[in-house]
């Protein structure tokens, strides 16, 4: 079965700099359509309209962190493949993201250039 392409990305992220930057490099170098929520739950409440192809959370947010956003997903039986954004990145805590479900881990600070390339091959490893 053909896999689905990858076009839309919902993206909960709190800091303002880091949205902007991340959806420049997502719609004008990736060419993607890209929802910013500012925390899980703003999320949680968007998923449904805008149906995404990836979500992508940040680990570390204010209220609803990027781990509990994935476990209310997975309660709601969304399906969604889910990268953590973070600068996290110790082999442990990555196995530990990975472990909660998320199909991988992208390092925060990204390379804008390199981001919708590395969003791209993460879809691409999919199973």
């Amino acid at each position: 079965m053909a896999r689905k392409q990858l076009t839309r990305i919902l993206y909960a992220e709190d800091e303002p700099d880091i949205q902007t930057v991340a959806r420049l490099a997502l719609e004008m170098v990736g060419g993607f359509t890209v929802k910013m929520c500012d925390n899980g739950q703003i999320l949680l409440q968007n998923y449904a309209d805008f149906a995404p192809d990836l979500i992508m959370l940040d680990v570390m947010m204010p209220g609803l962190d990027g781990p509990a956003t994935l476990a209310a997903l997975r309660e709601q039986n969304v399906d969604v493949p889910v990268v953590f954004m973070t600068a996290k990145v110790q082999p442990q805590e990555i196995e530990a993201f990975k472990a909660m479900g998320a199909l991988d881990v992208i390092a925060k600070p990204f390379d804008p250039m390199q981001l919708a390339q590395q969003v791209r091959d993460i879809w691409d490893r999919q199973e």
